[in-house]
């Protein structure tokens, strides 16, 4: 067993105004003998947060946050005034009908949460449904208050609304609470009045279905390392040790997924690594009845389904990386009657009670049935056109809503159901640069998508189908039929005129010569490439989630100040899936030098000056940020650097850690992998801290409650910053001198960590904004702008 030491400094650091907090290396933690090489590292003991010791060094950060950010906390107040300037204070959603009522989000000035209200439908004397357009801070006819965040959130530090789900016969509300932060959900299950009857189910992951009787739901079970991964069933008033286990995920690479959408008779169940998947039918009509099987794993195939009742409709990468979709029919019609036949009935045997010594993820002793729609089974729909990439699918009684990507941008295609030949039309949005997303809309109720971008406010739009066109009409009318779009509402943005910015699409060629990086540019209409503004590029670029330019208030702000860009990197999956697998595992260091050659363009194309470029990057994108810092450190003058997953490599070499397992064919397994290893060793940010060099202000913001991106990541990545600029004595003394000292407030770093929160910071949007403004307001400061 290594022995624990700790080295401190001759003469340690006391606390001032002027001096960072220095928190003592302490070896024998966490000590790493792999592939031939040796790290013991030095500042894992801050990783335990129930420490008091813990608390009162985060507490210090804090702290010297303030001391540093203390000549900005005027211009970040000025920041928060002009957010709530540009925002439409008392505001409502647009309304989604659920049976019989719609449902909608009010906002009200002073107030920093929701509040979540119904109307009753009506209907014109021909029975037509009449919609509903509510008015901000005026009550509509019928109108009941459900929940109100703001009082639930009274006295509490943290407190997240996450889903809620009337019940089909519209007597209960279910909802998710969260007042910690970590993603762990209470589900609250109360009348309409607010009278709360059941908050038996704690801990509990995202997912969530009602029964058709509106007596029982399924929700989602997670282990101790917060993968979903079992299925419960929970009758409404019965006590959570009654709940009884449905079905099971035992693929630590895997997790589980659903929300009741498309047919009302079926909600699918998904299971996903991030190369396969598989899927399971579960029947609210018969609650009781396990999950049926509808496909096993193949290799290389992702899978997302939807139910149109009597087939699925199945987007799936088996013949190509790029997605393809088809068509499956399910066994008697879909009959739910006939499907539960097939399955097998759960019991209290399964129930928490009966397995309390049971480990989340072990699997149930008995076999599946032979699954509904095996592979072979599939009839193929259409495959991807060139450079398209399809995502996703929904059905509903009339139509079938196609998701995709093309040139890096999000398409929605629409094929009539009433039409016997699939014809697919796109909705058309007129804008160069937009995100069009659908919103979900009941089976029988028309589609309706959602546009936006980074400067153009959110619309909401319902899109009608053209009618049919007769068998005797030529083959190509329905072809050239045009979908109807007629926009429903769009958010207001006060004070705010698109119209004075340029928001474009360039192409920046990388290092290598050959690759085209999608950017998004966004400048004032007078800006020109003069060599004189300040930059701000953001990225992502990991799990092929893609940075899709969309409309938010709170950057309202920046983009008025500086020249703003988007850099669509490598790993991320604006360009399709192989533009993600060309920048995960092996080749994760595309991700890094795509953002600097985005960065190298943004000076030498004349939109930024040398030393004026924030760069900004979360989770996922923090590790970017880190990379980046070390790879580049005079590319940018400040750094953001949100929850950032900056020490990969500990992280992923240990399968006890949440998420960890799951991991491994995004970024590969270090532990059998000596290439894996090396490539991490690589660009590990945390690890790779040059000494010596001027590195960017840097601030690191995270939260003790994160259960993705734990706080001891961004914690130990400041300590190391610091000495490794200089700014803060070695503790080692064999290091002791070896950097030059450099004043801690000359390029400062500092690490705001939020006490009681989660990956996703502060709760409640003032919350967010007097966070998000006092980052804004450090960097902005670093390159010269004045608020």
């Amino acid at each position: 067993m290594v022995p624990m030491t700790e080295t401190i400094p001759r003469e340690a650091p006391q606390a001032s105004p002027n001096t960072p907090p220095v928190a003592p290396k302490r070896y024998g933690y966490r000590v790493r003998d792999q592939f031939g090489q040796h790290f013991d590292d030095p500042w894992d003991w801050l990783r335990d947060g129930d420490n008091p010791e813990v608390r009162t060094h985060l507490e210090a950060e804090n702290a010297w946050a303030d001391a540093v950010t203390e000549p900005t906390r005027e211009a970040a107040a000025r920041l928060v005034e002009e957010v709530k300037a540009s925002t439409a204070l008392t505001d409502v959603t647009v309304p989604i009908r659920e049976g019989e009522f719609w449902y909608f989000r009010r906002f009200a000035e002073g107030q920093s949460y929701a509040t979540h209200h119904r109307a009753p439908v009506e209907r014109d004397e021909a029975g037509v449904l009449v919609p509903l357009v509510p008015s901000p801070g005026v009550p509509t006819r019928g109108e009941e208050l459900l929940v109100d965040e703001n009082e639930w959130a009274r006295g509490q530090e943290f407190f997240r609304l996450a889903d809620l789900y009337p019940s089909p016969d519209g007597r209960l509300i279910a909802w998710a609470r969260d007042t910690s932060g970590d993603e762990r959900y209470t589900w609250v299950v109360q009348e309409a009045s607010g009278r709360v009857i059941d908050e038996a189910v704690v801990d509990a992951g995202y997912g969530f279905a009602w029964s058709d009787d509106s007596k029982s739901f399924i929700y989602m079970g997670v282990d101790d390392a917060w993968r979903a991964c079992d299925v419960w069933l929970h009758r409404v008033g019965t006590p959570r040790e009654a709940d009884e286990l449905l079905l099971v995920e035992p693929d630590e690479g895997f997790e589980m997924g659903f929300a009741p959408s498309g047919f009302p008779g079926h909600v699918v169940i998904h299971s996903s690594s991030s190369t396969a998947g598989r899927a399971w039918l579960w029947l609210p009509a018969h609650p009781s009845v396990r999950p049926l099987p509808l496909m096993s794993v193949r290799p290389r195939t992702l899978v997302t389904a939807d139910s149109a009742g009597d087939r699925l409709f199945i987007v799936h990468t088996g013949l190509t990386q790029e997605g393809s979709l088809a068509q499956a029919m399910l066994p008697a019609g879909g009959s739910p009657e006939a499907l539960a036949q097939l399955g097998m009935t759960s019991s209290p045997a399964y129930s928490r009670q009966a397995l309390a010594d049971r480990t989340p993820g072990t699997p149930l002793p008995e076999d599946e049935p032979a699954p509904l729609t095996p592979f072979e089974s599939w009839e193929p729909l259409r495959s991807p056109g060139p450079g398209e990439r399809i995502t996703d699918v929904e059905a509903h009684a009339d139509y079938v809503a196609l998701s995709l990507r093309s040139g890096s941008l999000t398409q929605i295609d629409v094929w009539d159901r009433r039409e016997e030949k699939p014809t697919w039309r796109r909705v058309e949005v007129d804008a160069p640069v937009r995100t069009i997303t659908t919103v979900p809309t009941p089976w029988t109720d028309p589609l309706r998508v959602e546009f936006q971008s980074q400067t153009v406010p959110p619309t909401v739009a319902e899109v009608s189908l053209p009618n049919p066109a007769p068998a005797s009409s030529p083959e190509d009318t329905s072809e050239t039929a045009a979908l109807g779009v007629r926009t429903l509402r769009t958010r207001e943005a006060p004070g705010w005129d698109p119209a004075e910015y340029v928001e474009e699409r360039v192409w920046v060629l990388a290092r290598d010569g050959a690759t085209r990086i999608p950017v998004t540019l966004i400048h004032h209409r007078d800006a020109r490439p003069d060599g004189t503004h300040a930059g701000w590029q953001i990225g992502y670029g990991s799990y092929e989630v893609s940075y899709d330019p969309e409309f938010e208030t709170l950057r309202l702000p920046i983009l008025r100040r500086t020249v703003y860009v988007i850099a669509h990197v490598r790993g991320g999956g604006e360009m399709g899936r192989a533009w993600y697998e060309d920048g995960k595992e092996l080749v994760k260091e595309h991700t890094f030098t795509d953002f600097i050659d985005v960065a190298d363009w943004l000076v030498d194309s004349g939109w930024v000056a040398p030393g004026r470029l924030v760069a900004e990057g979360r989770s996922a994108g923090g590790l970017l940020m880190g990379a980046v810092t070390n790879a580049a450190p005079d590319r940018f003058r400040a750094i953001l650097a949100g929850v950032p997953f900056v020490d990969a490599l500990t992280t992923i070499l240990d399968p006890t850690l949440p998420l960890t397992v799951g991991e491994w064919e995004e970024w590969g397994n270090p532990l059998t992998s000596h290439a894996v290893f090396d490539a991490m060793s690589r660009y590990t940010p945390y690890e790779n801290v040059p000494d010596g060099a001027l590195l960017p202000a840097i601030m690191a913001t995270t939260s003790v409650n994160d259960t993705r991106v734990e706080f001891v990541e961004p914690t130990k990545w400041v300590q190391r910053l610091r000495e490794a600029t200089g700014q803060v004595p070695s503790t080692d003394e064999a290091g002791a001198g070896s950097v030059p000292a450099r004043d801690p407030r000359e390029r400062p770093i500092i690490l705001r960590t939020e006490m009681v929160a989660g990956h996703a910071g502060p709760s409640g949007r003032e919350g967010r904004w007097a966070a998000r403004c006092e980052e804004f307001a450090f960097a902005l400061g670093q390159v010269g702008v004045t608020v």
